[in-house]
């Protein structure tokens, strides 16, 4: 029992999956308490994750797919946060490099040449280049002058918010809330997805999502520069003296967690919508993406599977009003996933008692 007790303990991915379903535990009591059947809460779930409709017996795999769309932000912003948090980090701007790679892929959709492929692939670059640089920006402060990386990070949120808004009302046939139609030559659409997805949203940036994680695995856990990275984020200043480059490490770890967020962006634009849109608010993919790297410890498997939860989760808000609950409760769960996430350390003092208990208990046998 106890050797269970400590392997759960020491375990992240077994303590991620603990408050994930004390997450849905509490979720389901709350349902319960208003009167509603939690059951149908669960049916919601399942048809959006294998799109089976346990009512009328129908399958619809349009549901599976949009989970997946759904969940390619929420990977990306979650690795965003993630690699910053490997370096010992906290992106909180994830949501302004994403608002800024989201702004510049719409403005070269619309301005861009109109050839096939180089269209498309220029709009997403653009938004990975600015997300980049948006989150260089940061790390240079913080690893030469010591400026916090939140309190940056939370400004430039709204920095990029309003200048995005400047941006795009200049743009083609902009209106206060959206702008022209996007060329068919900048759109990131997936015909054959189409076809057997009836008409989902899923697109190729499925492909790029897939792509990034590979980036990211390969990058922090094969290269010398993560190694460097990884160094800074236990001891900087054990690193320094060992010859590792620290504001190289912050200042790059902080320009590839930007571009991250800025590619989510760029293909949320191109791939959800056909035109541009002139945001009066966050779509809090990046802030999201917190609750996402924390669930799934920083790691490139462990992010994704924890995007592709919240991507089931938001996927099911429109079935589960279908069934007369309410959409709230999957923000409510969210919520309580990351507070549930504060039992690691718990867990970890939980564990340190007993072994001190333990121990006094030896000597004194002794």
């Amino acid at each position: 029992m106890k050797l269970t007790r400590q392997k759960l303990i020491q375990s992240d991915g077994a303590v991620s999956v603990l408050v994930v379903v004390l997450g849905f535990l509490v979720g389901t009591i709350l349902v319960a308490l208003v009167g509603k059947n939690p059951l149908n809460m669960y049916k919601a779930l399942f048809q959006a994750l294998s799109g089976y409709n346990i009512d009328n017996g129908r399958m619809n795999i349009r549901y599976i797919a949009e989970t997946l769309n759904y969940s390619v932000p929420f990977i990306l912003c979650g690795l965003s946060m993630g690699f910053a948090k490997r370096v010992g980090l906290f992106n909180i701007g994830g949501e302004g490099q994403y608002i800024m790679g989201l702004t510049i892929a719409q403005a070269i959709a619309l301005l861009g040449p109109q050839v096939p492929v180089l269209h498309w692939l220029l709009a997403i670059l653009g938004a990975i280049v600015i997300g980049s640089l948006w989150g260089g920006v940061v790390g240079i402060l913080k690893a030469k002058y010591e400026v916090s990386e939140v309190v940056s990070t939370i400004m430039l949120n709204y920095v990029a918010l309003y200048l995005s808004r400047i941006i795009c009302l200049q743009l083609p046939g902009a209106t206060t809330y959206k702008t022209a139609n996007f060329p068919e030559t900048a759109l990131i659409g997936n015909t054959f997805f189409q076809k057997i997805t009836n008409n989902s949203l899923l697109n190729n940036g499925i492909f790029m999502m897939v792509i990034a994680v590979l980036v990211y695995w390969f990058i922090m856990e094969k290269t010398s520069l993560g190694y460097g990275m990884r160094a800074t984020g236990f001891n900087k200043e054990a690193a320094r003296a060992s010859g590792i480059p620290v504001v190289r490490s912050i200042s790059i770890s902080m320009a590839i967690s930007g571009a991250f967020a800025g590619l989510a962006g760029g293909i949320v634009a191109l791939g959800s919508f056909k035109y541009g849109r002139v945001l009066s608010g966050m779509d809090n993919y990046g802030f999201d993406g917190i609750a996402v790297a924390l669930v799934g410890n920083c790691t490139a498997l462990g992010t994704t599977l924890a995007g592709f939860l919240f991507g089931l989760l938001k996927n099911s808000q429109a079935l589960m009003q279908g069934k007369q609950i309410p959409k709230e409760i999957t923000f409510i769960i969210q919520g309580l996933i990351v507070i549930f996430i504060a039992l690691r350390s718990a867990l970890k003092l939980y564990q340190e008692y007993l072994d001190k208990k333990q121990l006094q208990k030896e000597v004194g046998i002794k």
